[in-house]
């Protein structure tokens, strides 16, 4: 069973296959035997829980701050201002919590320039690479399926708004996850299979 979308063009018409667990089985093959894919997230998860797991030290997460943007471009144009704000937010013992209030406060950055930008989607990564089960990904893919299965299948209420609120966000994921019957795949499997299937049918 798939849906059909019709995307801004209107020249092409795509149908995009329903979330099921033969959809998700068949993206996370995918995503495990394609090294461009699971190589820089292995990378990444080693350095951020083994070699660099605390954020007490300025130094270890400038670090991370900048290998996150550059595998996963998240748009941190300097990444100091970015390292400093983590740091003063002490936020071990609260990633270790799932504290999912964390991710509102750890986006708001104040740069140098005045400039004030909300990272958003790079936080819940920053997050998730600490403690993948209580930290799901938001990227815009992400939200263009959640949006879209809203309109179509009415799984959840919320407005475009709510997505950018992190504990709305993981609330509306939850009911995506019910509606479909999918809630046997850890928030790991499920990020990559959102991001897979986003960037195929929602760019």
């Amino acid at each position: 069973m798939s849906a059909t979308f019709v995307p801004s063009s209107p020249s092409a018409t795509f149908h995009i296959p329903r979330p099921s667990c033969e959809e998700v089985e068949r993206y996370l093959h995918r995503w495990n035997t394609t090294a461009d894919l699971f190589q820089p997230e292995t990378v990444l998860k080693k350095l951020f829980t083994e070699t660099h797991p605390k954020n007490n030290s300025i130094d270890d997460i400038i670090l991370k701050v900048a290998a996150l943007n550059t595998v996963y471009n998240t748009y941190i144009y300097s990444v100091y201002p970015v390292a400093q704000h983590i740091l003063s937010l002490k936020i071990d013992e609260r990633l270790s919590a799932g504290d999912e209030t964390l991710v509102n406060e750890l986006m708001r950055v104040i740069y140098t320039d005045g400039g004030k930008i909300d990272h958003y989607s790079f936080a819940t990564k920053y997050c998730s690479f600490h403690n993948p089960d209580a930290f799901p990904i938001y990227d815009s893919y992400v939200g263009k399926i959640l949006q879209y299965y809203r309109n179509q299948e009415g799984f959840s209420d919320f407005k475009n708004s709510d997505l950018k609120n992190y504990p709305y966000f993981k609330r509306i994921l939850s009911d995506f996850r019910q509606h479909f019957g999918l809630e046997k795949y850890t928030t790991k499997e499920f990020d990559q299979y959102l991001w897979q299937f986003g960037k195929e049918y929602f760019k």
